[in-house]
């Protein structure tokens, strides 16, 4: 199919081109910088809506902790303007694309645990419905939408109901200082069990992973590589003198092996949040599991009765990051019997296309699902089909 790409540089021209694909009844496949178009299933559309035209951070006020930016501009831009000011996104996303892509596949790293999703950071949107109607909702509202927190809906709604323009969204301290307890040896209940007991205690802990003995082995930061085993991670963040004065509490309370430093913990949590090493040198498809954290061994434990796999954890057992043989994801679902959803995360365009990528919803909230986008996108033009066939 040859796409024909309609790139506007104004919110004006956003409306323009939403208004004739409207009128015209093309759908329309919504883009930033591209670089999220493998999550979901591949759009069935004739034209593009590039947005990465819409580029520029518009307001930046580091005493009030808000900066508003165009939704095609490139988080590198931001993180950098950020880091300047010794601020961050504390919801960790991963790097690259563009702050609107962020915001509407509503991601999130390690520190999710402690700091909260994408939704719970973004204050305001403005954007063009299927409607063809510019709207604005949250932060700096001029006009609302009845009925919806908008900015928490937006996150996460992969451009199935609105265009996004421009978006405001909350920032935090960046910590002065991070470092990393490592635990050697445990299996995945028992490494489960001490993340539990981690979190549970008075010492703010921002991060809680467990890579079993085949993951951490391909780990670029060699106290881990070297581990000989399963390597165990629980992050401490803050200020020097308390992540100093926690380490030695906790690190005696749990009888950690080695605490890693801030460029060893900064270059090994990068790695949990982009699932590094998982399914290497295999076809396997990349499957992220939310499930409940005590569950998430047994869970895994399930699978492999049918499949041969490889998984890690994070969010102290929460997240299941899981490398499957393709054709898997009836015997994945199948196991959730504590309940949560499993995610496609990565598998190609084809396999996307004829399967159900997101947890297959109960009729009740398919119905909500179908009611909201008729109040958005009535008909069907923005992202058809990006999360569930015929949606």
């Amino acid at each position: 199919m040859t796409i024909t790409t309609l790139k506007p540089e104004t919110a004006a021209q956003v409306t323009d081109a939403v208004r004739w694909a409207l009128s015209a009844g093309e759908p329309l496949e919504i883009l930033g910088s591209g670089s999220r178009r493998g999550l979901g299933r591949p759009v069935q559309a004739g034209h593009a809506l590039d947005l990465s035209g819409l580029s520029g951070v518009i307001a930046y006020e580091p005493e009030e902790l808000v900066l508003t930016a165009l939704a095609g501009t490139r988080m590198a831009t931001i993180h950098a303007m950020l880091a300047d000011r010794g601020q961050h996104l504390a919801f960790e996303p991963p790097e690259g694309g563009t702050l609107g892509g962020l915001v509407a596949s509503g991601l999130a790293g390690p520190r999710r645990i402690s700091a909260g999703s994408a939704r719970d950071h973004t204050l305001g949107i403005a954007g063009v419905s299927g409607r063809a109607e510019a709207y604005k909702g949250g932060g700096k509202v001029v006009k609302n939408v009845t009925g919806y927190d908008v900015p928490k809906l937006m996150a996460g709604s992969f451009g199935t109901l609105t265009a996004l323009t421009e978006i405001t969204v909350k920032v935090l301290p960046a910590p002065e200082d991070t470092a990393t307890l490592l635990l050697s040896g445990l299996d995945d209940a028992a490494a489960v069990a001490m993340l539990d007991r981690a979190l549970r205690s008075p010492y703010e802990v921002s991060g809680a992973a467990h890579l079993p003995a085949g993951i951490a082995a391909r780990s670029g930061v060699s106290a881990v590589s070297r581990a000989g085993g399963a390597v165990t991670l629980v992050r401490l963040e803050g200020f020097g003198p308390s992540v100093a004065a926690r380490v030695t509490m906790l690190r005696e309370e749990l009888r950690a092996d080695a605490v890693l430093g801030r460029d060893e913990s900064l270059a090994v949590w990068r790695e949990v949040r982009d699932g590094a090493g998982l399914g290497e040198g295999s076809d396997a498809h990349l499957w992220k599991l939310s499930v409940p954290p005590s569950a998430g061994p047994a869970t895994v434990e399930a699978i492999r009765r049918t499949l041969d796999v490889e998984a890690f954890y994070d969010w102290g057992g929460g997240l299941v990051w899981l490398a499957a043989p393709p054709d898997s994801g009836a015997a994945i679902r199948g196991a959730l019997s504590a309940g949560g959803h499993a995610t496609l995360e990565r598998a190609p365009e084809a396999v996307r296309a004829a399967t159900d990528v997101f947890q297959p919803l109960p009729e009740p909230l398919m119905a909500l699902s179908r009611r909201v986008k008729e109040s958005f996108d009535p008909k069907g033009i923005l992202n058809p089909g990006r999360m569930y066939a015929g949606l």
